[in-house]
């Protein structure tokens, strides 16, 4: 593929429309009485980036599983948590508040007939095709947007092209930009490895949000110190089993005690990066709407006539 000049945007579809979601009021309503808030804010968040990036490429990652069996089966708590154990959703579906769930399908509605392409792969999270689509472009700068911090394992400068995660945890508008430099930075992990490491790092660390435990005593100084002197988990724990490692007593017999946990979690942190993914359509953004009569009727069906203007015009500046 010849370099089209901007970046492919990989945007993670659910993270955006949660915080599009919590971030504007659900008084905001189609003509039939629906929320529509995250269909609101999800088509401003697109159009601000296109437009901002000056995208040429864009993929909504999409979960079609959730809490994949792999990753359940090697640490049983991973997501658990977030299940819906109602009587309505006994097959273990993900809790979703009730005025989101049916803006997801107004969403994907919007997008198709934009032109926007979302990507999927069986059995596994967007955060898998993400790192898929990532690792395998070989053509355009990167940048991944997600709330989610775990992501910040892609962040790459070589090999070309670069990596980026534009981390949107409180938000576009207070989003920061992560490359090896920031990550390393931020979190004390190596720079030659930096996207590695900060996976590493999270592993022993462990994630409340994700259900991960971690190693008892171990927090984010501590596991960042290890891994940095270390250099990967994987020297760490061989470390534990060597008498002459320089590692103190205490942190060895933590280690130690957690050593099933780690061998199971650190492939649970470790997102897909060679996933079968499936597209939509092709990633190239269209410099106009793909349908534009069916993106005028759902404008009018779901009181979204702004931001899908927007999202218009964001489209058709690429052409200026």
């Amino acid at each position: 593929m010849t370099s089209t000049g901007g970046p492919l945007l990989l945007l993670d579809g659910a993270s955006l429309w949660f915080r599009a979601f919590y971030g504007i009021p659900d008084k905001i309503t189609a003509p039939d009485g629906r929320s529509v808030n995250a269909l609101r804010g999800f088509t401003d968040m697109v159009a601000s980036l296109i437009t901002k990036h000056s995208a040429a490429r864009l993929v909504v990652c999409l979960d079609l599983d959730w809490r994949p069996k792999f990753r359940v089966d090697l640490v049983p708590s991973y997501k658990a948590h977030r299940l819906d154990t109602s009587t309505a959703a006994a097959d273990g579906a993900e809790e979703v508040p009730d005025l989101l769930t049916p803006q997801v399908e107004m969403i994907l509605e919007v997008l198709a007939a934009a032109g926007i392409a979302t990507g999927g792969a069986a059995g596994l999270e967007a955060d898998d095709v993400l790192g898929t689509l990532a690792t395998r472009e070989g053509t355009d700068e990167v940048v991944v947007v997600s709330g989610d911090r775990d992501l910040l394992q892609l962040v790459r400068d070589t090999p070309a092209p670069p990596v980026r995660v534009l981390y949107a945890g409180r938000g576009l508008a207070k989003a920061e930009l992560f490359g090896p430099a920031e990550v390393s930075a931020k979190y004390g992990v190596p720079l030659a490895n930096a996207g590695r490491a900060y996976a590493d790092m999270a592993t022993l660390r462990g994630d409340a949000s994700d259900g991960l435990p971690g190693v008892a005593g171990i927090g984010d100084k501590s596991a960042a110190t290890l891994i940095s002197r270390f250099g990967s988990l994987e020297a760490l724990v061989a470390a534990v089993e060597d008498p002459d490692a320089e590692l103190a007593a205490g942190i060895r017999a933590k280690l130690r005690a957690a050593d099933e946990y780690l061998k199971a979690a650190a492939p649970v942190v470790r997102v897909v990066c060679d996933a079968e993914v499936e597209l939509s359509r092709p990633d190239l953004l269209p410099t106009t709407p793909a349908d534009p009569d069916r993106l005028r009727e759902l404008a009018a069906a779901y009181n979204a006539e702004s931001p899908i203007n927007r999202l218009i015009t964001a489209l058709g500046a690429r052409t200026a």
